[in-house]
């Protein structure tokens, strides 16, 4: 069960454009519920790219890589063709190998919210691995009340 779905006040928000295309929707115009995961991705991706850790420099400087380990999502209401939609997303806990987000796909109202939990594998192992030190500090960075309280890192 997630915690709230949205973020608390005073969080930092990251947001990029998307446009609604019709290979992301049905017969009927509308956005299938499968594309908002990859809105969401997106957002993912340019926000790391913005804190200067692309997906790409990880895997090669780092030898680590992302996936999404728990994922809890509500659709609230449709999105259409051709519409201007915004994906965000702000930084809700830190640990040791994994970061938890807050994020939304919205027009002039909330389309989607979800919860994603991102864990840190070794791209040659597929385990668990921490944080490089660089971008742990970064998500710290964005988090509205950074406290050994609200963000435990366990061993």
């Amino acid at each position: 069960m997630p915690l709230a779905l949205k973020p608390p006040p005073g969080a930092r928000r990251f947001a990029v454009p998307v446009r609604v295309y019709y290979q992301d929707t049905d017969a009927g115009g509308i956005v299938v519920h499968a594309t908002y995961l990859d809105f969401l991705e997106r957002a993912r991706m340019e926000w790391l790219r913005t804190l200067g850790c692309p997906a790409s420099r990880l895997v090669d400087e780092e030898g680590c890589l992302f996936i999404v380990r728990a994922l809890y999502i509500e659709y609230l209401r449709p999105a259409l063709l051709d519409e201007l939609l915004d994906a965000t997303l702000a930084v809700a806990r830190v640990s040791g190998a994994q970061f938890t987000l807050h994020q939304t796909v919205s027009g002039q109202q909330d389309c989607v919210r979800a919860e994603v939990n991102v864990a840190c594998v070794s791209a040659s192992r597929l385990r668990p691995v921490r944080l490089p030190a660089r971008l742990r500090t970064a998500l710290l960075d964005w988090l509205p009340n950074p406290s050994p309280e609200t963000n435990p890192d366990p061993e």
